[in-house]
């Protein structure tokens, strides 16, 4: 006989847990099932992980820059081993605390093992069948391995397995000019490896704004990072003891030789081994779960939160994911995932923060719009720093004067942009927002001033 629960959570990403607690809290019996790592890809490959990876990173480009703050020191070298091991410690701590939180969470019980459905309300993990009122999945995504010619003759990496590295690559081939490949790119060019990104499109991180994405280039570029665009064919072979990326399907064949292989092309949903057709869950034509604005499935005893709902593939939209669901169940709230503004930020060096519509969003909308626009040279903050790559950049419908969105590419921008989260929320005019006082010398300072000099965005 099955196991009777009211609410059952499958996957311990940053959602499922939190979920968890506020259900069991409420006085609901819960059972959560995880089948492999706690925490899912933010804790374990994702941003906890990286993001040490980016500050190991970091202090080795500013030591190598020591004397341009005048300061000696030798010529600084990095231990991988040693890097990795500060890294895995920080996981480890993370993904622990999740583990105890689960474990010793009141009127919960944890499962091992991989969920299938074999009904609309009954899943079997192992031999323990689990039948639930009500079921939430979490069950995040994987790195997408493209069906590139040759990839299978190859070895490679991906942002999972590059959590294993431990030393440094001679020559580190990036495919994927995106946010995942641009971090690993820069922050290896940083480690000591020679590095080259190779992207389909004709620029990088193509869902940005041009000048966002020409000035990402330039950044990296100026790095020593070669930077290869446009290439629409791609295959792997091997070049002796190297790796060989071919960029032509015709004419001369060009080629990028390198040492090692990083795939960042991309990422699919966990979705295709859960059983889904037995529980009346329908997926769209990606292998995403379809959900209504309440995160609901086809299935209304179905919730589908995170990465595998397609409706943001951040930590910050999965934990907001719990928030709609946990405050519609328990408070009625009538939130819906749709009401949301789309924030999010590129960790490179110096970060890019986005907030709002970018310049495609507001050219397909129609919205006559205003630009201002900063470089970073004229805010004292990155000059003090020595930082001054990027720029301040923010949007404002001519009519009714409210933000619309923002790209701050700069030394503190993935912090700066919060700034303009809540006066896009509250529909503020950016007359208003110019009114409050802010902390001289941050970067958060200039954002008023970025809107003085307001010119027609080109239509």
């Amino acid at each position: 006989m099955p196991t009777r629960f009211d609410a059952l959570i499958i996957g311990t990403g940053q959602a499922g847990p939190a979920l968890a607690a506020r259900l069991a809290g409420a006085g609901m019996k819960v059972a959560v099932v995880e089948k492999a790592k706690f925490g899912g890809t933010c804790v374990n490959n994702g941003c906890t992980p990286t993001k040490a990876l980016v500050a190991s990173a970091y202090a080795a480009h500013l030591a190598r820059r020591a004397g341009e703050y005048g300061i000696r020191v030798s010529k600084p070298t990095v231990s991988m081993k040693a890097v990795k091991r500060r890294k895995d410690a920080i996981v480890s701590d993370a993904a622990t605390r999740v583990e105890k939180w689960m474990r010793g969470l009141k009127n919960g019980k944890l499962f091992r093992g991989h969920a299938r459905f074999v009904s609309p309300t009954k899943v079997v993990v192992g031999r323990e069948e689990i039948e639930a009122d009500k079921i939430f999945l979490d069950v995040g995504g994987r790195p997408l391995v493209p069906k590139m010619e040759g990839i299978d003759t190859v070895p490679f990496l991906t942002n999972v397995s590059m959590m294993d590295v431990d030393f440094v690559p001679k020559h580190l081939l990036v495919v994927g000019g995106s946010y995942i490949g641009l971090e690993f790119a820069q922050m290896y060019r940083r480690f000591g490896s020679r590095v080259t990104v190779i992207e389909m499109a004709e620029r990088l991180i193509a869902r940005e704004d041009p000048d966002v994405s020409d000035e990402i280039r330039k950044i990296l570029e100026a790095e020593g990072i070669e930077i290869r665009l446009n290439h629409k064919c791609l295959d792997a072979h091997r070049h002796g003891k190297d790796i060989a990326i071919g960029l032509e399907c015709e004419g001369p064949h060009k080629h990028a030789r390198g040492s090692h292989l990083l795939l960042a092309v991309g990422r699919v949903p966990n979705t295709d081994d859960l059983g889904l057709d037995k529980a009346g869950v329908h997926l769209d034509e990606r292998g995403y779960i379809q959900v209504d604005d309440g995160l609901k499935t086809t299935n209304p005893r179905v919730w589908a939160l995170g990465d595998c709902n397609g409706k943001g593939a951040f930590t910050h939209t999965a934990w907001n994911d719990y928030e709609i669901v946990a405050d519609n169940l328990l408070t009625n709230a009538g939130r819906k995932h749709t009401d949301r503004i789309p924030v999010y930020a590129l960790f490179t060096d110096p970060p890019l923060g986005r907030v709002g519509m970018s310049e495609a969003d507001i050219r397909k909308a129609g919205i006559k719009a205003l630009v201002g626009k900063r470089p970073m040279t004229r805010v004292a903050r990155a000059r003090e720093k020595g930082e001054t790559q990027g720029f301040l950049k923010i949007h404002v419908e001519e009519s009714s004067k409210r933000i619309l969105g923002a790209a701050l590419l700069g030394v503190g921008c993935d912090e700066a942009v919060h700034s303009l989260i809540d006066a896009i929320y509250e529909k503020t005019p950016y007359t208003e927002f110019q009114k409050r006082v802010r902390i001289h010398p941050t970067v958060s300072e200039l954002l008023p001033t970025t809107l003085e000099a307001l010119q027609p965005l080109d239509p």
